[in-house]
C-alpha cells in the first residue's frame, strides 16, 4: 500500500564508467552529478515497487539536488529516498546520498503515478510530431 514513510535505496561503486570525465559532465574522475541524480531516482522507484496498482508506474518530473562532496574511484555510493508527500498522483521524496566517508548529496524528487500503457502510447505519438 502506498503510504508516507516508504524508503528505497540504490547503490553503486564509483568506477571509470560513472565519473564526470567519462560521461562528459566534468573533467575529473570523481562520481558524476548526473549519475548521482539517476541513483537517487532509482532509490525513489525502489521505494514504491510493489505498492502501485497493476499497470501503473511512476515517472520522474522534477529533482532538486545539491551535490556537496566529491567521491573518488573505488568508494561505494548509497542513495536513499523517503516518500514524504502524496498528493493524488504526485509523489514527493526526500533524497540523500552518502559514500564511505559521509554525506555527498541531498534534495527532493517528484514523481507522478501513470498508467504504463497510456504513457507509452503518448510518448510514441510524439514521433509523428517530430517528423513534420
Amino acid at each position: 500500500m502506498l503510504r508516507i514513510g516508504l524508503v528505497g535505496e540504490g547503490k553503486t561503486v564509483v568506477n571509470d564508467d560513472n565519473v564526470a570525465l567519462t560521461i562528459g559532465s566534468g573533467s575529473v574522475s570523481v562520481f558524476a552529478t548526473p549519475i548521482l541524480v539517476a541513483l537517487m531516482e532509482s532509490a525513489a522507484v525502489a521505494a514504491v515497487v510493489g505498492q502501485l496498482t497493476v499497470g501503473q508506474t511512476t515517472v520522474g518530473t522534477k529533482i532538486d539536488v545539491t551535490h556537496v562532496a566529491a567521491t573518488p574511484l573505488g568508494l561505494t555510493v548509497t542513495a536513499t529516498a523517503k516518500l514524504v508527500e502524496i498528493d493524488g498522483r504526485r509523489l514527493v521524496f526526500k533524497v540523500a546520498a552518502e559514500d564511505d566517508s559521509g554525506s555527498i548529496g541531498y534534495g527532493t524528487h517528484e514523481r507522478y503515478i501513470v498508467d504504463r500503457e497510456t504513457f507509452l502510447t503518448k510518448a510514441e505519438q510524439r514521433k509523428s510530431y517530430g517528423s513534420k
